[in-house]
């Protein structure tokens, strides 16, 4: 029986479906059904194997920086410094274990989260009920659902009775989807809108149906999704800015070899000694402590992370939080707790407020803001009797997570919860209160009906769409009375319904009839009388607004991205903080009409996105991204997926995410904490900076030392460093000074107000001039020493410059702790690691000045007092240098504010 993926199942009829997919009511034959597992396989999405550690260890190596340093070490071992090839190789090894050691904790955490229990299926099979694992469905299976079950596969619906789905994993939208087993005629329409199909990880709410197996394993929605994702690409910014950076470096690198090789030739030395010196300098270019101090500080920060139940699954992806302009955030599951709750009571004229906390049976009244006791209160009781009449979900507590679950109909569940909030028992009313007969809810319909025996009478109440129920109500229960409803009170009903739903609540009508008989025709209603409307919403994560505040106030734009629709959407939005006055409101088809270039203009004005499908939130990230915005997506669902990692940067739920979403994400919120996002924004800002401050030392060492040697040639001077003294200078005084940088505390006021984020890379304007003005004096000042001493003694000559470069190095290195505030109003001793690494630089340094065995391998000789006294303070220039530029750029800053 061969399967057509371009099959529209939704536009035909249960028997058409039933003869193209060659089964029957009966369901198939059992050996049938052997067959097709072996033709279709099992019912599972595909699992890619697990990376093995060797794997994942051989991935740190795919860097161009990485490929740089192991070709500079090759040239070092090639050129006799085989101490100092091991020391690179070395540091290369340390940053591919603690990486390789990140990434397999993160896999083997993500492996823990995911759900292994196996799940069942009742299908089917030679006109019998079977239940099987439902990896063992197939095509052509006929499946039978009941409330609370799992939907093992995707499906199309030959009978249904008050089925609702939630597909909120899928669609995105938090409200049960009724389902119907009528074909529909628009072909067009989406997984949200195929009101008579069912699909693979979704779950039944309410009701009970049979369906047809029309899609299995990857051939489901679900699993179409997932294997989408496989083909999406995304660098995040940190391996963008390191492959720039490399690239960069290997220009300088020949710019510098030849310059200083070929003229320093010309002008009469030797080949050997411009080689050797070409090499040394070259290497001193090459950062080879950046790997590690990058490893080190993402580590920390992953490390911080946890702290606060933030996994992240790949080291650089933290850093990406940093320099992240757009939080893109879906709304079920992650701005809101997924627990439909009722907050509004209007009935008998009056707007009851209802307070509480998700499905918490707890809770209190407030009528005109005052505190009021619901049992005193016989309209608002009366009400309670109603939505327990109407509830037929189920409330528990779970001993495990501390928490109230619902089992049913999200709508029925908040009315049970309602309920118990004003102290009645749902079992000990149902017992008084016997059920005569039920009415589902059905799509056509739009309300649900039950008869209980009260008081000797079949006492009738209906909930529902507002529009269904008061089309049958004929009287109004008011001030204790029943009243005939009229056309005025009609329409200020109407008018409480539009408001309450322009807050964003969903309303639900209740209504009752005080004598039905044992049997009700849904096509001959009895004249109901009006009780009032209940207002129910999703309702926000408690965290979420002051969160939203502080993204904005931490120079970030927040988007929300829903499948829910427009209304409801901008009002929760709106309630977030997310969405303000002018703010443009897109859905899903709104998208599909516009070009690329239109979209991209609107996304300035845009902050609610909704009605969209997976390929609309895919194309919005893709368009943030065009425009040159880093991304963070957040989400829950498998419909999230895609643009999970489409984004910059990933972040799932781990409580109520997919596993097909954590899959997806770089990062996961174990707690499903919103607010976590911005202790990771913090700590992707803290290791931005972090990585500047290194690199800005490192590149302004470097560039002091090609200052002193192009200087020298220029002025055709001996060379001041021999090959060995730049080595010395680049692993011993860089190679502490730098991974004590990387230790520097987090700033106060990472998110407080704009955060400069480079256009290009992490060195932007200011840090170049930064390392101009660093490198100009100790060039200038090491050759100006350094030309006093040449015709004395060379030794003594070359002693001096290397130390007065090492003394430039250790001032340097406290300089770069900020950009903008003075060294001298820091605290020198919140960087313990700073301290302890510029004493072990002095020691080694005199080490190096008056050991022998150092004095032979450098060609260093002992100094005097005098000149101690004279390199000191001179090296001491480079702070002055940099307290000026820093006092004029915090003015700057100062007339930046005002202005």
């Amino acid at each position: 029986m061969p399967l057509t993926p371009q099959t529209i199942w939704h536009t035909k009829t249960a028997s058409e479906v039933l003869a193209a997919l060659g089964s029957h009511e009966r369901g198939l034959a059992i050996e049938e059904a052997k067959t097709r597992l072996d033709t279709y396989g099992a019912n599972k999405l595909s699992e890619g194997k697990p990376d093995g550690l060797l794997l994942i260890f051989a991935r740190q190596f795919q860097s161009p920086l990485i490929y740089l340093l192991c070709a500079a070490g090759a040239v070092i071992a090639i050129t006799g410094q085989i101490t100092d090839a091991y020391v690179v190789f070395g540091v290369l090894l340390f940053n591919a274990v603690v990486g390789t050691l990140q990434e397999g904790r993160a896999q083997n955490t993500l492996r823990a989260l995911k759900k292994f229990a196996a799940t069942s299926a009742t299908v089917v099979r030679d006109g019998k009920e079977l239940i099987i694992p439902d990896t063992d469905v197939v095509p052509g299976d006929v499946i039978i659902l009941q409330e609370g079950e799992k939907i093992p596969a995707d499906a199309r619906i030959i009978f249904a009775h008050g089925l609702t789905v939630n597909e909120a994993g899928l669609t995105g939208e938090s409200e049960p989807a009724a389902k119907i087993e009528a074909p529909l005629k628009d072909s067009s329409l989406t997984p949200a809108d195929r009101k008579n199909m069912i699909f693979k990880g979704t779950h039944v709410a309410g009701g009970n149906a049979r369906a047809i197996v029309i899609a299995t394993g990857s051939a489901t929605e679900i699993g179409r999704i997932a294997e989408e994702i496989a083909l999406i690409d995304t660098d995040i910014p940190l391996k963008k800015d390191i492959r720039y950076l490399s690239r960069l470096i290997i220009i300088a690198v020949g710019i510098i070899s030849v310059l200083l090789f070929i003229p320093g030739v010309l002008m009469g030395r030797s080949a050997q000694e411009m080689f050797a010196t070409a090499v040394a300098l070259a290497v001193s270019v090459i950062p080879e402590g950046l790997p590690i101090v990058i490893t080190l500080v993402l580590a920390t920060g992953v490390w911080r992370m946890s702290k606060r139940n933030a996994l992240v699954k790949r080291l650089q992806a933290v850093e990406a939080l940093g320099q992240t302009k757009i939080i893109a955030v879906d709304k079920t599951g992650t701005l809101t707790r997924n627990e439909m709750t009722i907050e509004r009571v209007y009935t008998n004229w009056r707007m009851y407020m209802i307070t509480g906390n998700g499905y918490e049976p707890k809770g209190d009244v407030l009528l005109d803001s005052t505190l009021i006791d619901p049992l005193e209160h016989e309209d608002v009781l009366f009400s309670a009797k109603i939505a327990a009449f109407c509830a037929r979900a189920r409330l528990s507590f779970s001993e495990a997570t501390h928490e109230w679950k619902v089992a049913g109909d999200p709508t029925e569940a908040a009315l049970l919860v309602f309920s118990e909030k004003i102290g009645l028992r749902h079992e000990i009313l149902t017992e008084e209160s016997p059920e005569i007969f039920e009415l589902p809810f059905d799509y056509r319909r739009k309300y649900h009906a039950v008869a209980r025996a009260v008081d000797g009478t079949h006492f009738l109440t209906v909930v529902g769409a507002p529009e269904s129920v008061l089309a049958l109500c004929k009287n109004i229960r008011q001030h204790g009375r029943t009243d005939m409803l009229t056309d005025d009170e009609h329409k200020r009903l109407q008018t409480a319904f539009s408001n309450m739903a322009a807050e964003g609540f969903r309303v639900v009508a209740y209504a009752i009839h005080t004598d039905a008989g044992t049997v009700l025709n849904p096509d001959a209603m009895p004249p109901l009388t009006f009780v009032g409307f209940f207002g129910m919403r999703d309702p926000l994560r408690p965290e979420v607004q002051e969160t939203v505040r502080r993204i904005k106030a931490a120079d970030m734009r927040i988007v929300m991205i829903t499948g829910d629709h427009r209304l409801t959407a901008q009002a929760i939005a709106k309630s977030a903080g997310i969405w303000q006055e002018g703010d443009h409101v897109l859905t899903g088809d709104d998208i599909g009409r516009l070009s690329d270039a239109e979209l991209a203009r609107e996304l300035a004005r845009t902050s609610v996105f909704a009605r969209v499908t997976p390929e609309h939130k895919l194309r919005i990230i893709q368009a943030y991204r065009a425009r040159g915005e880093v991304v963070a997506m957040t989400g829950d669902g498998v419909n999230d997926a895609p643009s999970l990692v489409a984004a910059d940067l990933g972040v799932a739920m781990g409580k109520v995410g997919t596993e097909v979403a954590k899959e997806a994400a770089d990062i996961v919120l174990l707690n499903d904490d919103f607010s976590s996002i911005l202790s990771a924004v913090e700590e992707g800002r803290n290791i931005f900076r972090t990585i500047q401050k290194v690199v800005l030392y490192l590149f302004s060492t470097s560039a002091g030392e090609v200052l002193t040697i192009a200087g020298a040639i220029a002025l055709g001077f001996t060379l001041p460093l021999l090959p060995s003294q730049i080595i010395w200078l680049n692993f011993v005084t860089d190679g502490f000074l730098d991974v004590a940088l990387a230790m520097e505390p987090k700033e106060k006021s990472l998110l407080n107000g704009a955060f400069k984020r480079p256009k290009k890379w992490f060195v932007d304007g200011l840090m170049a001039r930064r390392i101009i003005f660093m490198a100009l004096p100790m060039a200038a000042v090491t050759l100006y020493i350094f030309s006093g001493y040449i015709s004395a003694d060379m030794t003594k000559a070359w002693t001096i410059s290397l130390t007065l470069l090492a003394v430039f190095q250790w001032f340097n290195a406290w300089n770069c702790r900020s950009e903008d505030r003075s060294v001298f109003s820091m605290n020198p001793f919140a960087n313990k690691f700073l301290i302890a690494a510029t004493a072990t630089v002095i020691v080694l340094q005199i080490f190096a000045v008056y050991h022998p065995i150092m004095n032979r391998l450098l060609h260093t000789t002992p100094l005097g007092l005098a000149e101690w006294l004279l390199i000191v303070p001179l090296a001491a220039s480079v702070v002055a240098v940099e307290e000026v530029r820093k006092f004029f750029h915090r003015r700057s800053l100062a007339v930046q504010a005002i202005l």
